[in-house]
């Protein structure tokens, strides 16, 4: 079931959130700029503002009592040029229930709800990058972050470009 996030989800987007998070971008192993990043950013506050905040949009997957996944919009954030459509920031859904069409049904969701032009970013050595262009999406730049002394090359995918 796809429905929008509420408070008592918070504390379930945070453990799902940094186990996604350190699966994929520790995957050389922990070190102290990615658990400080983790530990600072992923917070009960930090989910319970989105909600609050009405240029965001967080839409939970459950199945019974369990999160599975989640889909964060930011309707305001752009890149480049209104062409590309607002920003996914998120698209997580937990490691045993990848490649069962959570994901996918999250972005259709989305598509939904807000209309199909959205972009996101990802690491370059992300493993979703595939699932994203399966689904549509094309590159379309390159974004850097910078994570300790690091910056960490990701790819810009955009849907619905004409």
């Amino acid at each position: 079931m796809i429905r929008k996030a509420n408070e008592s989800d918070c504390i379930n987007l945070v453990a799902l959130s940094l186990e996604v998070w350190l699966q994929t971008y520790s995957m050389d192993g922990i070190r102290t700029e990615n658990s400080k990043f983790v530990l600072s950013t992923f917070t009960e506050a930090y989910f319970k503002k989105v909600l609050l905040d009405p240029k965001y949009s967080l839409l939970v997957f459950t199945e019974g009592i369990y999160l599975r996944g989640y889909v964060l919009v930011n309707l305001n954030s752009q890149f480049e040029s209104e062409e590309n459509g607002f920003e996914i920031e998120k698209l997580y859904v937990q490691g045993p229930f990848q490649s069962r069409g959570i994901g996918k049904k999250l972005l259709l969701e989305i598509k939904t709800k807000y209309g199909n032009k959205f972009w996101l970013y990802t690491w370059v050595r992300n493993k979703s990058i595939n699932f994203y262009k399966e689904f549509g999406f094309e590159d379309i730049g390159q974004y850097n972050f910078k994570l300790g002394n690091d910056i960490i090359e990701n790819r810009v995918l955009a849907y619905g470009r004409t």
